[in-house]
């Protein structure tokens, strides 16, 4: 019986074929007409498999894939929520995918037309005045926001601002970010209500702060109520308000960043408007600015004159950034999202987020230590069991919630707790798939007391078991050479 779990290059035989090209079409080449230094030196290494083998073989990999559509999936700061199949079918039409951007723009009136009312939904939702839609990702989204604030103050002849207040309760790739942008951060820290600690920022603020990025809600899954005071401060010092918009999902109908004072953001619309990113991509961060920075937002810039759409390269943006207009199926995707759902129907979006996310908190507190009390936002974080003495870590925990056919939640991070679990249901799951969570959850906390070996052989039910993440790191295997030489060495 062939064990369709090994890999595809175990299952080749010499000779064996899956498709021949058409002879009449594909005539043999001659291999005396191709230049010497066109032609391979080593053996090319391709399994020889037949259709079925090959087809039997990824599908039961893809079947090993956990995602949104398998089950519920609260994995923190991440906003998986479900994508709407309209999405996939609005991405998948001919007539936006098959187009090229080098077309004449007289022939992609439609794509700019979506292009251009994007950005104006966005900005909408925003309170800012002017998006861009090139950006490939949160992280890219990040260093073009932070282009822009250090744009602006070069421009105003300030070369001294190069500091980045970064509170510790922000996003993870917002110190990366202002490194690559070739500033610092400067780390202030919370108080003890999670919140960004008032003296903490004005101990920082000086002539040097070209601003500050700030996630709201923060990484705790907490509303920073003195935001009108720090955005004031930050202003009054000279700096500019950078919005990561990785949490906006909580806020949607409720606040908007431009309202709040912020100058610049950025919105992932991967995690926000439902298009999907697992497995590392496609992205689209879309960074939006007030109008005084519109000017430094990047090229190329879609633009309206009365009901034609055109393209814009401006002197004095910062340049391109991404090739041509970014991730455009994405952007498709967030678009037909928001029009599916209507202005009625968005403003609902943060609300059943946050009831959800505090459904699950008042539901396990008495089983989970909960440092941060009162209410959150989207989502939740716990530091570990309040019972320490049965020594199950979150690590245990996580990897029994696979036993149950439930992915895990984000674990330590933020780094403001030892043993944190950060939990984000979306407005997306019901109340059945909530109640079900909490009950394992519940069950695991009693295996805890009662069986905590059974936590810390977790997952048994997995087509892997529990992996030695450490020996992982050091021996990455990327391919089936990788792999060979990996069994020849140990014998």
């Amino acid at each position: 019986m062939i064990n369709y779990n090994k890999m595809i290059f175990e299952l080749s035989n010499p000779g064996r074929i899956g498709y021949s090209l058409p002879k009449e079409r594909f005539p043999e080449y001659n291999i005396t007409q191709i230049e010497t230094q066109y032609l391979r030196e080593d053996e090319l290494l391709l399994p020889e498999v037949s259709e079925l083998d090959v087809l039997r073989h990824f599908t039961n990999i893809s079947n090993k894939n956990f995602g949104v559509e398998n089950g519920f999936y609260p994995l923190g700061s991440c906003t998986m929520k479900y994508n709407p199949k309209i999405n996939e079918e609005m991405a998948g039409l001919k007539a936006f995918k098959n187009l090229h951007p080098l077309q004449p723009v007289s022939t992609t009136q439609g794509a700019l037309e979506v292009y251009y009312n994007l950005q104006q939904y966005l900005s909408e939702i925003s309170g800012l005045h002017e998006f861009s839609l090139n950006p490939y990702a949160g992280a890219h989204g990040e260093l073009v926001g932070l282009m822009v604030i250090k744009a602006y103050h070069e421009d105003r002849g300030d070369f001294k601002r190069k500091k980045i207040i970064i509170p510790d309760s922000a996003h993870g790739t917002n110190p990366a970010s202002t490194t690559v942008c070739g500033m610092e951060a400067v780390e202030i820290v919370s108080n003890e209500r999670g919140r960004v600690n008032l003296e903490s920022l004005k101990a920082v603020l000086s002539d040097e702060i070209a601003g500050m990025m700030l996630t709201n809600p923060n990484t705790l899954g907490i509303f920073e109520n003195d935001i009108c005071e720090i955005t004031k401060l930050v202003h009054e010092a000279g700096g500019l308000m950078y919005y990561d918009g990785a949490n906006l999902n909580a806020l949607l109908g409720k606040v908007r960043p431009g309202d709040m004072g912020f100058d610049v953001m950025h919105i992932n619309l991967h995690k926000t408007f439902s298009t999907p990113h697992g497995g590392g991509g496609p992205g689209s961060g879309p960074v939006g600015v007030t109008e005084e920075l519109t000017k430094y937002l990047p090229n190329p810039k879609v633009k309206k004159h009365e009901d034609y759409y055109y393209v814009e390269n401006s002197k004095d943006a910062l340049g391109q950034i991404s090739s041509y207009f970014g991730n455009y199926l994405v952007a498709l995707r967030a678009y037909t999202y928001i029009r599916t759902l209507g202005k009625e129907n968005l403003r609902l979006v943060g609300p059943y987020a946050t009831l959800n996310a505090n459904y699950i908190s008042n539901a396990l507190k008495t089983a989970y230590e909960l440092p941060i009390t009162g209410y959150c936002m989207h989502e939740v974080v716990f530091n570990g069991l309040i019972n320490k003495e049965t020594e199950v870590k979150t690590l245990d925990i996580a990897k029994r919630l696979l036993d149950f056919g439930m992915h895990a939640p984000t674990i330590y991070f933020p780094l403001l707790f030892p043993q944190s679990i950060m939990i984000e249901p979306t407005e997306t799951e019901s109340k059945e798939t909530i109640d079900d969570f909490i009950n394992v959850m519940h069950k695991i906390a009693v295996e805890a007391k009662e069986q905590p070996e059974i936590l810390k052989q977790a997952p048994t039910t997995t087509p892997i078991r529990r992996t030695d993440e450490v020996f992982a790191a050091k021996m990455m295997i990327f391919s089936y050479k990788d792999y060979l030489e990996y069994i020849n060495n140990r014998g």
